[in-house]
């Protein structure tokens, strides 16, 4: 069994897609982010960065004690390890699927995050930082739709670092990009928006958040935004 520290964010999904693909047995527990959980104690001893998601493996392979991991690419990892599934054992193969899983991490991910920031949340609309992000996200998006010219997927077949990738282009519109622009991309998108097991990771969002699409409230940005190592010490 698999516990899973969740809220329905671009890194949240990633790990439901992966376990409702693999059928892993899986409970939610949820972490509202909007309200703080992230900051508790309890939260904070398995996840020290105070970021969701992060997982309790009750039952690892070695039959020892439980395994606990934070950040959402070491979980696809040790996932796919798990699992034996979505990483090629072929040495090329694997590091193929991991050197895009990394690209994800370092670059896509971070970089239209900052674009959702300074866009969507900023109190001070900075159009320095909005242009500055809008056109790093539209130089990774032209990164990956040149990957997927001659390919399905991005490593050849579906596997983590898709996962990975998937759940940062979901708002591509408030990212300021159009999938039209990026045909190979776009046909990437629909196809893996199609799957069974991505359909029923996204009906999990409304579910454990049912405000999820709504605007935070200033409360919510103040925890979200500008915290100190304060909100960590021990």
């Amino acid at each position: 069994m698999i516990d899973l520290y969740y809220w329905p964010t671009p890194n949240g999904h990633k790990i439901t897609m992966f376990l409702e693909e693999t059928g892993l047995k899986y409970t939610i527990h949820p972490i509202n982010i909007g309200a703080g959980d992230q900051f508790k104690p309890e939260f904070l001893e398995f996840s020290p960065n105070n970021r969701m998601p992060a997982i309790i493996d009750q039952a690892p392979a070695d039959g020892g004690a439980p395994v606990k991991i934070f950040e959402s690419g070491a979980i696809l990892l040790y996932l796919a390890e798990k699992t034996g599934q979505f990483l090629p054992s072929d040495l090329r193969k694997r590091f193929d699927v991991i050197q895009w899983l990394m690209w994800q991490m370092g670059g896509l991910g971070p970089m239209a995050g900052q674009n959702h920031h300074f866009s969507q949340y900023a109190p001070e609309k900075l159009p320095y930082a909005i242009d500055r992000y809008v056109k790093e996200t539209n130089r990774l998006y032209g990164v990956l739709n040149k990957r997927l010219a001659d390919r399905d997927y991005v490593a050849g077949d579906y596997s983590i670092a898709d996962m990975a990738a998937y759940p940062w282009v979901v708002p591509y519109e408030r990212q300021g990009q159009k999938l039209e622009d990026f045909p190979h991309l776009k046909r990437w998108f629909e196809t893996i928006k199609a799957k069974p097991a991505t359909v029923r990771a996204y009906e999990l969002g409304p579910k454990v958040n049912p405000t999820l699409g709504k605007t935070f409230t200033d409360d919510q940005k103040k925890v979200l935004f500008g915290q100190t190592a304060s909100v960590v010490k021990g």
